[in-house]
């Protein structure tokens, strides 16, 4: 939990399979998870369950893992806004968050890398 502030909360997560945290501040929540220690499916898993928190709202996620994960910025459609930054040790902090007025739609339901 190196990369999550030790104020947030643990929340459960319908259809997660490592543990979620959250923060809010003045009206809008930050959700975290790590999955920089699992191996495929779990980055992917949980991160389109982290999108559906804040799917519609102004609220952000936060993932840390040990690479950017590509197959799941492939599946992701114009609502899903991201930003990448390197973190010490190798790993890697993405932040998602929606546009509301985006043309296409994210399809959550795909958790698989493959096509």
């Amino acid at each position: 939990m190196l990369h999550i502030p030790s104020e947030a909360q643990k929340i459960v997560v319908d259809g997660a399979t490592v543990d979620f945290y959250k923060l809010a501040k003045e009206g809008q929540s930050t959700y975290y998870f790590d999955t920089s220690k699992e191996g495929p499916p779990h980055p992917m898993v949980n991160a389109m369950s982290g999108l559906g928190l804040i799917k519609g709202t102004n609220d952000t996620l936060v993932m840390i893992n040990h690479k950017a994960p590509g197959g799941l910025f492939a599946k992701l459609g114009d609502d899903v806004k991201y930003a990448i930054e390197d973190l010490d040790g190798g790993l890697v902090k993405v932040v998602f968050s929606y546009d509301k007025d985006a043309i296409s739609e994210s399809d959550l339901t795909q958790t698989s890398c493959g096509a």
